[in-house]
């Protein structure tokens, strides 16, 4: 059982008691230490991608937590744009149209990371009457929507959100191989 799915049953427990048959709390607490540890965006891409969804959870709609993340991934997105140089901002005009450039690839590498299944499978790559599905050509992937520029600025930002939740996962599955207690 991977980090991930430790996580998600613990985030559906009912029972959060803590001890020696009861381990339900152990992933939590090395999701939160590995938080601290990591850049602290880790444990909410975790909780929105994995926990608010499922259907135990139907009563919290989780849209305070996607909103949250919506926030910090633009602004952690603007800062990229301005670091990697994607438009110049010389003027008001130039600065306006690069706010609305990066805004728009946080809010679609975001939906595409989150929900990135094929509409017409459903993510399965077959339709009903098993045979290739032709938008996704089999892969049970969607397009990123844009075009050109902007869809490659998207998909880079879907490679690091992906590697911003790996290295988390990855720091938390540590934490809970190398100490007994957490």
């Amino acid at each position: 059982m991977g980090f991930a799915d430790r996580y998600l049953h613990a985030v559906n427990s009912s029972d959060l008691r803590d001890d020696e048959h009861h381990h339900a709390t152990d992933a939590l607490c090395a999701a939160a230490l590995a938080n601290v540890a990591g850049a602290g965006l880790g444990a909410l891409l975790s909780r929105v991608k994995y926990a608010d969804g499922t259907q135990h959870r139907l009563f919290e709609s989780g849209t305070a937590n996607l909103a949250s993340l919506l926030r910090i991934w633009t602004e952690r997105v603007i800062q990229k744009g301005r670091e990697r140089k994607w438009v110049k901002e010389g003027s008001a005009w130039d600065a306006q149209a690069a706010q609305a450039l990066y805004r728009r690839v946080a809010e679609r590498s975001l939906a595409y990371w989150l929900d990135g299944k094929c509409p017409a499978c459903s993510g399965s790559g077959n339709t009903l009457d098993r045979r290739i599905c032709v938008p996704c050509k089999g892969a049970g992937r969607s397009e990123v929507g844009g075009a050109g520029f902007e869809r490659e600025r998207a998909l880079d930002m879907v490679s690091d959100l992906e590697g911003l939740l790996q290295a988390h996962n990855a720091r938390a599955a540590a934490m809970l191989r190398s100490q007994p207690d957490v």
